[in-house]
Order: structure tokens, then C-alpha cells, then sequence
């Protein structure tokens, strides 16, 4: 059956026009899969162990998932109950806009940005509202801040920004934040955090205190490499979190995600995991690097991830060309029609495959150097 084929039975407009989060396909031919960005290594063997002993699946996880909770309200240096747990980051973000805006009200976010966002108030009827980054891929915080109304109940702010790669600097958010009502929900999507190295970049964990109407989210997906298994967090008030759990589809969380999160957050894999990330960050450099020797004008890179702009000078004319360039050597990347591409950080020795199929690219377009 065509995908474009209408369903047998009536469904809202406004679902229809919207389309499904599309997750990145797996490479068909020997390649490397760089559109999903994931974390290139294997599990921990620590990982490992606790997912084998957690044998009980015939059970429910405990439903407060207390000692993960603590372990994560530790990092941010509050309780257990500031803490909240669902089936990926992304799952918290539908609570929160469910929670927080019906119909009619609306939700701000940069563009392009996680691609979520657009349908995270579907269900509610919230409105979704765009505001384009800057022409540095930057979030545009000053056009947010004057896109705000009296019907924005949430406003979404993702660094390192996915796709584009650059983190909020520490005293814009201070500024934004300013500029935002008490009673607005601003929810700081860090799901790339542990791979920003910048210095004057805002992190979560040093602003939370100040401001009560805002949400840190993270993720166990990228960093600590347990994408399959589906868990990530929240930080935040708890009064917010009980708001977003009658909105939450319940026991989304398994005992195996909880053992595999406490297992990760133990000293001896932290530090094996600060290991990782510092390669991977320094792979992303190198890569960002020798994308602007080529004349790409990549973005500041703080994820995990780079980004060649849909452009005519310092880009490429056409995403979709690119990816399909890198489809044919059996590499996968994400294009974003209209924007651009996004490519992640993966196996070594997918760097040089990456840089030759690019100055390929700009070979047959006339703009190799």
C-alpha cells in the first residue's frame, strides 16, 4: 500500500498535514549509518551485566524508580522527587506540552531544530510557532523573546541545537530568561550535553536553581549509548512533573532501561564513558575541520554531529543530492530538505569516507578547491 494512500476511517486535518518523525534508516550495503546519531561503541561490559541480570521481565519496574532518581537528582544537586523518568527525552516532551498547552495556546521553538517539535502539540491542539535561527544556525533568542504572547504556555530551547550543532551561550539564556514570564514553561533540551566542549555555553545543572518554571531534559540515548533501550530525564519542579505524568502513557519505563541507566551512571563507567565522549568530540573537530578546508561553512559543532548548510555559497545546492551521493557509497546521513545535512560522528574511519564523498560532491558541482 502507497504510504500516501488516504486511511479507511476519518482522521483530524491537522494530523494528516503533519508529518511522522521519520528515525534514520540503517545502510543497506557495507557503509557506515551516520544519520541517527549514535554512539559508534559497544555497550559497557557493566552495561552488559546488568541487562543479563535483570531476569524478572514477567515483573513491572518498581514504579518510582527511586535509587536511578536519586542517582540523577545527585548530578543536579536536588531530591529524588525533582527527577522525572520517561521512554526517551522526547517522551517528556510531549507531557510537557500536553500538560501545559490546549487548544488554541501555543508552544515556541527554533527552526530547523529537533524534528519532533512541530508535532508535540498535536494532541492537545497547541499551536506550534518557528521562530528561524540566525544565519550562523544559532538560535535567534532576541526574535524569540519578541514571538512570545500572551498564549505561549512553553518554549523549547535545544543545545547543542540538532541539527545545526551550536550550544546557547550562558549569559544569552541569562538575558532570555529575563525577557520570559514567570509562569512560562522554558524547557532546555540538552539531550547532546556531555559532548559540549565550549566553555561559556549554559548548562542545566548551573541555571535550574534560579528559575523554577524551567525543565532540563537529558537523554541515556547518545552518550551513554543506550539508544535501543529508550530512557532519559527530566530535572525540574516536582509539581511540574505531576503534571506531566497524568499526560504520560504509563510503565513506559522497563526494569531492563533502569538497570542499564544505574549501571551507566556508576563510577568505573563514567569514566570509561568520559573517555569515550572526549574521542568523540575530538573526532567531531577534526571532521568540522576538514569540512571548512573544503570551503563548507560548518557551524559551531557541540553535539555530536556537524552540519553542511543548503546553501549556495559555503554549502551545497541541494541536501538531498548530498545524501544520495552518500547513499550510493552505502553511508547513510540525514538531509533536511531546504536546510541542510546533518552528519554524525561515528567510526574513525568513517572521517576520510566522509571528507571524500563531500569533495566529490563539490567536485561534480564545480566548487571543489
Amino acid at each position: 500500500m502507497s504510504d500516501n494512500a488516504p486511511p479507511p476511517v476519518q482522521i483530524r486535518a491537522d494530523v494528516l498535514a503533519t508529518p511522522a518523525y521519520r528515525q534514520g534508516a540503517a545502510p543497506t550495503k557495507a557503509g557506515f549509518k551516520l544519520s541517527s546519531n549514535e554512539n559508534p561503541f559497544p555497550p559497557l561490559p557493566g552495561v552488559l551485566e546488568a541487562i543479563a541480570e535483570r531476569s524478572e521481565v514477567n515483573r513491572y519496574a518498581a514504579a518510582a524508580m527511586p535509587e536511578l532518581r536519586a542517582q540523577i537528582g545527585a548530578e543536579f544537586g536536588v531530591p529524588g522527587d525533582h527527577v522525572h523518568l520517561a521512554a526517551g527525552s522526547v517522551a517528556i516532551l510531549y507531557q510537557l506540552v500536553h500538560a501545559a498547552a490546549g487548544a488554541g495556546d501555543e508552544y515556541l521553538y527554533a527552526w530547523p531544530s529537533f524534528e519532533a517539535y512541530p508535532a508535540l502539540g498535536l494532541a492537545s491542539g497547541a499551536v506550534p510557532v518557528a521562530v528561524p535561527l540566525t544565519a550562523t544556525a544559532e538560535h535567534d533568542l532576541d526574535a524569540m523573546a519578541a514571538a512570545i504572547t500572551e498564549r505561549t504556555r512553553v518554549i523549547l530551547l535545544c543545545t547543542p541545537n540538532n541539527p545545526t550543532g551550536p550550544a546557547l551561550r550562558r549569559t544569552e539564556f541569562d538575558r532570555f530568561m529575563a525577557r520570559v514570564p514567570a509562569d512560562t514553561l522554558v524547557v532546555l533540551d540538552e539531550a547532546y550535553r556531555e559532548f559540549v566542549t565550549e566553555p561559556d555555553a549554559v548548562r542545566g545543572e548551573d541555571v535550574l536553581a534560579a528559575h523554577p518554571n524551567l525543565v532540563v531534559l537529558r537523554t541515556f540515548s547518545k552518550a551513554y549509548g543506550l539508544a535501543a533501550l529508550r530512557i532519559g530525564y527530566g530535572v525540574g519542579d516536582p509539581a511540574i512533573f505531576r503534571a506531566a505524568a497524568s499526560v504520560s502513557i504509563p510503565l513506559s519505563v522497563t526494569g531492563i532501561a533502569e538497570s542499564a541507566a544505574r549501571a551507566a551512571l556508576a563510577p568505573e563507567a563514567r569514566a570509561v564513558l568520559s573517555e569515550r565522549i572526549a574521542v568523540l568530540a575530538e573526532r567531531r573537530d577534526r571532521l568540522a575541520a576538514a569540512l571548512r578546508e573544503l570551503g563548507v561553512a560548518v557551524p559551531e559543532a557541540q553535539g555530536n554531529f556537524v552540519w553542511i548548510p543548503e546553501r549556495a555559497t559555503g554549502g551545497v545546492p541541494d541536501a538531498l543530492a548530498l545524501a544520495a551521493d552518500f547513499a550510493a557509497e552505502g553511508t547513510l546521513v540525514r538531509p533536511f530538505a531546504g536546510s541542510g545535512v546533518r552528519i554524525s560522528v561515528g567510526e574513525e574511519e568513517s572521517l576520510t569516507v566522509i571528507i571524500d564523498i563531500v569533495r566529490g560532491h563539490l567536485a561534480q558541482l564545480g566548487g571543489a578547491a
